[in-house]
């Protein structure tokens, strides 16, 4: 562990992240706080993430050979977001490997510098059937090293 691992996580700017996509908070995301539930982010992640891979025609969730397990997230929270607001998902890479990849994502309020949450999720690339780990398709890695 590094002496950087014990630092407080902060809240990072727009310009740490490569793409972003536009979210919209929904009535039901709020809890019985006023604020989006946590879970909601977890949410937000995903289709961030998924929405572009498959933009780029680099995931196939109904007939792909290759699928990406989640086998790592994390959060780091900064200030609420609330319904009705847009949500900005600043989306980059920190790690690519031969089979698995770092996601990691920041939410912002649509028009503040800084991320109200931001964290990460580890995918693993395995064979549909078998569930063992595989090289990341060309398409895949083409279209994530474009997000380091």
């Amino acid at each position: 562990m590094t002496a950087q691992d014990n630092a407080k996580p902060q809240a990072l700017p727009r310009s740490a992240y490569r793409l972003f996509r536009s979210l919209s908070t929904r009535w039901m995301d709020n809890d019985a706080y006023g604020h989006v539930n946590n879970v909601v982010y977890y949410s937000w992640f995903d289709t961030a993430v998924n929405a572009f891979l498959i933009e780029q025609g680099a995931l196939d969730v109904q007939q792909g050979a290759v699928i990406g397990l989640v086998v790592e997230t994390q959060c780091n929270y900064f200030s609420p977001l609330a319904f009705p607001q847009a949500v900005d998902a600043g989306i980059r890479v920190a790690r690519l490997g031969n089979s698995s990849v770092r996601y990691e994502v920041g939410l912002f309020a649509q028009g503040e510098p800084l991320c109200a949450a931001c964290g990460h999720f580890v995918h693993v690339y395995v064979d549909r059937l078998s569930r063992r780990p595989v090289a990341l398709p060309e398409k895949l890695k083409t279209a994530l090293e474009n997000l380091l």
